[in-house]
């Protein structure tokens, strides 16, 4: 049962995220710009967390979703960091620990 709500919490978390960021709105694009990144980056990052929810609901790609969910994050964590943005370490962290969770009952 935790298993099954760990899994669709990971897939909600992964898909709003996908779909804030796959908007490009203003504020999106300007925090993508300042980290570094083209403006239109903010979409291809919203592309990819889509993908990750939908790999991890699919159970015969979840491995490979939670893989990519993983270096989705390990990407965001290393710009916050290189950018001393650290209140958005919190957030990150909660999709970790979401595909901790699904990747340890699996």
């Amino acid at each position: 049962m935790l298993h099954t709500i760990s899994i669709w919490l990971a897939v909600a978390a992964f898909a709003g995220a996908g779909l804030v960021n796959a908007a490009g709105r203003a504020a999106q694009r300007d925090s993508f710009v300042r980290w570094g990144y083209p403006a239109w980056w903010c979409r291809v990052t919203g592309v990819l967390e889509l993908a990750v929810a939908v790999m991890i609901a699919v159970p015969s790609s979840r491995r490979a979703g939670l893989l990519l969910g993983a270096a989705v994050m390990v990407a965001a964590a290393a710009t916050v960091l290189r950018h001393r943005e650290l209140s958005h370490l919190v957030p990150i962290g909660v999709f970790v620990a979401l595909l901790l969770l699904v990747g340890v009952a699996s």
